[in-house]
């Protein structure tokens, strides 16, 4: 029991300076975007027709914030990727260290594809959706505030989103998870991708579809690309397997 405390004590003490390590890059990044925030803001808005509004002094500081915040979690992610592999590492052999390591930078990358997505498809297109439905009906006026919370609520899910196939074959090469599963949980996951879909969009089919077959299609590349990594698996235990036998 001791020795098992003693274990359990220095893997949280490593977790915790993990931790720790990825919220100093956070900060870092957030107050480096806090110094260019207003060119952001300005380039954020660049296309809206419709002056925006606030009702506080504290509400531009605050949207100044959240605008920092997403900039900030972009720049984090590669950094909490590598200090989840540091933490992981003493657990994988040599070659799972390297490949592991290979797909933090595809981290980065998938998130801003999935930031640029929402941003430059799913969010034109249900903000004019939804001003459509105001025509010769309503005056419309944003708050600085709704605003970039309704942009940052339809953009920053699909950063995360984006990364499901790494993060399926991260876990798949560490022996979490297997294709077997993702294939028996494809019914459930298709009906929480739907359910996804119809909660973070307008009510209306176009987009609906727009946002739930980029999410199946994910999911399939994610089964596909785990099948891969458990096949290369199986291939790597057998190989050493038979070394051991002939070295015996």
């Amino acid at each position: 029991m001791p020795i098992q405390n003693m274990l359990l004590t220095e893997h949280l003490e490593e977790l915790r300076k993990r931790i720790i390590y990825t919220l100093i890059a956070f900060i870092i990044f957030l107050v480096g975007s806090f110094i260019y925030v207003q060119d952001i803001y300005k380039w954020l808005i660049r296309d809206l027709n419709h002056k925006l509004a606030v009702l506080g002094p504290s509400e531009i500081l605050w949207v100044y914030f959240m605008i920092s915040g997403v900039i900030a979690i972009a720049l984090t992610i590669p950094i909490a990727a590598y200090q989840t592999w540091r933490f992981v590492k003493p657990a994988l052999s040599e070659k799972e260290r390297k490949t592991t390591i290979s797909y933090i930078p595809g981290l980065f990358i998938l998130f801003i594809a999935g930031l640029s997505f929402g941003y430059f498809v799913v969010y034109p297109t249900v903000l004019k959706f939804l001003l459509s439905l105001s025509e010769g009906q309503f005056e419309t006026l944003f708050t600085s505030e709704k605003y970039f919370k309704f942009m940052i609520n339809l953009t920053l899910p699909f950063g995360f989103l984006f990364e499901i196939p790494l993060v399926v074959m991260f876990l798949t090469s560490i022996g979490i998870i297997n294709p077997r599963i993702l294939s028996k949980a494809r019914k459930i996951s298709y009906f929480l991708i739907v359910l996804t879909s119809v909660l973070i969009t307008p009510p209306d089919f176009i987009s609906d579809i727009l946002v739930t077959v980029p999410l199946i299609v994910l999911y399939e590349i994610s089964i596909n690309l785990s099948k891969i990594i458990y096949r290369k698996k199986l291939k790597q235990q057998s190989d050493n397997e038979m070394e051991l036998e002939q070295v015996s």
